[in-house]
């Protein structure tokens, strides 16, 4: 996290006082308002080749999804507003979502097939924050991007390395499976997928 805005509000609040054609991005932590680090260019790099890739495998498999351009997701609890760096959504269950053809707001979990995190210096908000309320909202797949192997060694092992988490929901709790390298990537949205870690990673280098 890098500025924190000192007056606690609500999401509703949040989404009000968002200005307009902002140069900065902003997220929502509990009730602050926190302007978010503005992205390297590796970090644009990687979170642009996972967008591709993936926007080329929904129209190759003619897949009922969706990648927004902006968005805001909102968790359950009202004091918290999120903007994953990639986020997949399922078309048919947007019709179940009272903001989103007004504002552009996710609320439910069951709406989104993938959510993508880059991992940045502020990877503890990916790691404990959003993992934790993305697994509350019930996104069935969440990817932590740690290419730049920054995470804690309880999350990405001794010594540290780049990882990519598949973080995916089984009974109401995610379970984990990590990819490095060669590894080619497994996800429960694109099962036909096709793409190592190695691959992502080497796009922000």
């Amino acid at each position: 996290m890098i500025q924190a805005i000192p007056k606690s509000v609500t999401f509703d609040e949040f989404v009000a006082w968002y200005p307009e054609n902002s140069e900065h991005r902003y997220e929502l932590y509990n009730g602050t308002i926190v302007e978010m680090p503005n992205p390297t260019g590796d970090h644009s790099d990687v979170t642009g080749f996972i967008s591709l890739k993936l926007a080329v495998e929904i129209d190759r498999c003619e897949l009922p999804y969706s990648i927004p351009g902006d968005y805001l997701l909102k968790p359950i609890r009202n004091e918290s507003g999120f903007k994953p760096d990639v986020l997949v959504l399922d078309r048919p269950a947007l019709l179940n979502e009272p903001r989103w053809k007004r504002e552009s707001i996710i609320t439910m979990g069951s709406s989104v097939r993938l959510a993508v995190e880059v991992v940045s210096t502020n990877w503890r908000d990916d790691y404990y924050i959003k993992l934790a309320e993305y697994e509350e909202m019930g996104i069935p797949e969440y990817w932590i991007v740690d290419y730049l192997g920054l995470g804690g060694h309880k999350f990405i092992g001794n010594p540290k390395r780049a990882t990519l988490s598949v973080y995916k929901l089984v009974d109401g709790e995610y379970e984990v499976k990590q990819f490095r390298e060669d590894d080619q990537i497994e996800s429960p949205a694109f099962s036909e997928l096709k793409l190592t870690a190695k691959q992502i990673f080497q796009a922000g280098l």
